[in-house]
């Protein structure tokens, strides 16, 4: 297999050197933090939805399933004149047509999904958001959350230090006002990235983080969405994506844990997931690297014997009721009742389970095996895997990395490879070796 390292690192077409060293810093932040510690989530909000063409859907049930999903590959070069085209009309909304655009927007959402389309957009963005933008303001439902998957489509494919300014107050106003939920909720996640790939500041990003909590704590009203579990999950997604860029979350952890753990109690699956899994990812960026001033690692172990690793440590309280909180995992981790689907219960287990044991393991990822490996002795961890094509893949081992494959894949959906191979943006917020099958 190429080396798909090599080549994401030698590919210098995305930005300017100025904005690509910004970016760069962010997305590889946590790389260089406790950010960068442990665990991982499973529930993933996204469109797998074999028909991208369509894709205003960001949500799905599975990781699995997230994993999976492909775009079929596309060895020829009329995708580059079909774009040309589409790019035109969105530009030109002269005598077009709410179904003309739709049409228009869905084809150019399929094309960036499945393509690498830096040098054929660049020279359009300064025309296309501001035509994206006219669409987002539509009555249309459908026209409205294309464009928005459209703008953070062109946002990954050429990142930008300014792009953030000139749309983020539509972006707002949009989940603020819009009389959808599922507007609403697209927009979201579409100012999440507007805001990592755009150029928003850290003063910034931490203002979004601030008001998507406000929308988690009032179940949606702040919002006009009262009770919306697809409004509320999306808030806890983007709130989620957006911290594993904030190096110290210190100050924020104890609004945001309060607000996360009201949500375990949520009618809505997606909710409760999404609300476990930034609790993990808040216990895991209150550890840090060891530091010579921490002095040597001691040797502890778990419960049945084996070693726990203390190449990190704990820098603050994350929760004074822990007790409580496992608690409540615990019951979660084993949810039987008859009310919830099947479905819903498999979810929530395999989900909770992994939570639990990084509240209780910091240093754990999900998916973590407890089973001993025969030939070192120790615990399998974490064995979740991403497959690069056929022969290749990546471990996704801590919540920070799961956080960000989540995010890039609810806007690239099954075109994820193909921009982690090209796009040196997409590559730098997950630097992970890649290691042949």
């Amino acid at each position: 297999m190429h080396d798909l390292r090599r080549q994401a690192l030698e590919s210098h077409k995305t930005v300017s050197k100025k904005a690509q060293s910004r970016i760069s810093s962010r997305t590889s932040s946590a790389a260089n933090s406790r950010s960068n510690s442990r665990a991982v989530s499973r529930n993933v909000s996204d469109d797998e939805d074999g028909n991208l063409s369509d894709s205003t859907n960001w949500s799905v049930n599975s990781i699995d399933d997230m994993l999976s999903a492909t775009l079929p590959e596309d060895t020829t070069d009329i995708w580059m004149q079909d774009l040309g085209d589409r790019t035109e009309e969105i530009i030109d909304r002269k005598r077009s047509s709410v179904q003309g655009r739709e049409s228009a927007l869905a084809q150019y959402v399929h094309i960036l999904m499945g393509h690498y389309a830096h040098d054929q957009i660049k020279g359009k963005t300064s025309e296309l958001f501001p035509a994206l933008l006219k669409s987002v303001k539509s009555d249309s439902e459908k026209e409205a959350s294309l464009a928005l998957r459209a703008i953070a489509l062109s946002i990954i494919t050429v990142p930008s230090e300014t792009v953030y300014d000139s749309i983020f107050q539509t972006l707002k106003r949009t989940y603020a006002d819009s009389e959808s939920l599922a507007v609403k909720a697209v927009a979201i996640h579409t100012l999440s990235a507007a805001a990592i790939f755009g150029g928003a500041s850290d003063s910034e990003i931490e203002e979004i983080m601030d008001d998507l909590l406000e929308i988690v704590e009032s179940d949606g009203s702040s919002i006009e969405a009262a009770d919306s579990g697809e409004v509320v999950a999306a808030a806890c997604e983007a709130w989620g994506f957006l911290a594993t860029s904030i190096d110290d979350m210190e100050e924020k952890t104890e609004t945001a844990m309060d607000a996360f753990v009201e949500q375990l109690e949520s009618s809505d699956v997606s909710v409760q997931v999404a609300a476990g899994e930034n609790i993990a990812l808040l216990f895991e960026k209150s550890y840090t690297a060891r530091e010579t001033d921490d002095g040597p690692a001691s040797d502890e172990e778990d419960e049945e014997g084996f070693p726990i690793d203390s190449s990190f440590v704990k820098r603050y309280e994350v929760y004074r009721q822990k007790d409580q909180l496992k608690h409540t995992l615990s019951q979660l981790a084993s949810e039987s009742s008859r009310r919830i689907a099947k479905k819903d219960r498999k979810v929530l287990h395999s989900n909770f389970s992994d939570i639990l044991n990084t509240v209780e393991y910091p240093s754990r990822g999900p998916r973590y095996q407890n089973a001993i490996n025969e030939e070192t002795g120790r615990r399998y961890g974490s064995r979740m895997v991403v497959r690069i094509h056929k022969t290749g893949s990546m471990k996704i081992d801590t919540w920070w990395k799961l956080h960000r494959l989540q995010a890039l894949r609810r806007v690239l959906g099954g075109g994820f490879v193909v921009h982690y191979e090209n796009n040196e943006v997409v590559f730098d917020s997950l630097p992970i070796m890649i290691s042949a099958s």
